[in-house]
């Protein structure tokens, strides 16, 4: 199994904790344990958890190093730069900045909202169209030699950018999406395994529309088959989906769901436990199939 180097024993985490919904309210109601983020986080990390991941754009970067200023031990920190919304006159629109001045002007920046001297996994969090990737991980590097940054880490980039930026300065971790409605990650798992990098998964319950009525018949129906044979959600199974790829393709994946409340991180952490038959899997993997075309 490829290298991670964040931990002592070189051993991936099971899961990890998505931050960027951290401060959505939810709704309220009796079936909905507190949604402090506080009270998440710490329920997260008082089940084992270890990897907490947030980024610039997510504004939450104060609220996160305060949660974890008691336990900045127990924690993996990742965080992100590189996409800025626009945000004049109404725009929603975003473009990245990636350039050097850029790369140390966001950690700079990042390191005082979370409190701390050093963040443990950064990532780029989108590719740039103007700079080339060899000059923004070079700046990365140079933020590793500086103590400022642990390890390196990209998001939504290409197989090309990967591998160039990899002979700039290793890479630690890809993050992509990667769910039973999402394949974005798999053009990379041969480079990913022949590099030693770990692939962080996102969304894994594809942004929702694996656990709503978006979600197509075939995909619900599958999901609760072996979620009735095992008593547990279709959410489960979809996310146990995700943790069975690490078997089957011999590298390192670490599931990235977003949790808003302790019920969610609890369900969620309880998917890292799901045993999928081969038939299970076989079925999920035609649906997902057939969903691509």
């Amino acid at each position: 199994m490829a290298r991670f180097p964040l931990w002592p024993d070189d051993a991936p985490p099971r899961q990890g904790l998505g931050l960027m919904r951290l401060r959505d309210p939810g709704p309220a109601g009796p079936d909905e344990p507190d949604r402090d983020p506080v009270t998440v986080v710490h329920a997260a990390l008082d089940a084992g958890v270890t990897l907490l991941d947030t980024a610039e754009l997510y504004g939450n970067e104060e609220l996160v190093g305060g949660t974890i200023a008691g336990r900045r031990d127990e924690v993996v920190l990742c965080s992100k730069f590189g996409v800025v919304w626009d945000g004049s006159g109404g725009s929603d629109e975003w473009h990245v900045r990636a350039d050097a001045d850029a790369v140390v002007r966001s950690c700079e920046a990042s390191l005082r909202r979370l409190g701390v001297d050093a963040i443990d996994l950064y990532y780029l969090h989108h590719r740039s169209e103007e700079t080339p990737i060899e000059e923004t991980v070079t700046a990365m590097a140079e933020l590793v030699t500086a103590g400022k940054i642990r390890a390196i880490g990209l998001s939504n980039v290409t197989v090309e950018d990967l591998r160039r930026a990899h002979a700039v300065h290793p890479v630690t971790a890809l993050q992509e999406q990667w769910s039973l409605v999402s394949h974005a990650a798999e053009d990379f798992l041969p480079i990913l395994a022949d590099l030693g990098i770990a692939l962080v998964a996102h969304s894994p319950l594809g942004h929702g529309h694996l656990t709503s009525d978006r979600a197509p018949d075939d995909v619900r129906r599958a999901l609760s088959r072996p979620a009735d044979r095992l008593g547990v959600t279709p959410a489960q199974v979809a996310l146990a989906w995700v943790h069975h790829q690490q078997r089957r393709h011999g590298s390192p994946v670490v599931p990235l769901p977003g949790a808003t409340s302790v019920r969610h991180v609890r369900a969620n952490l309880a998917a890292a436990s799901i045993e999928l038959t081969a038939e299970e899997l076989l079925e999920l993997d035609l649906v997902r199939a057939a969903l691509a075309g």
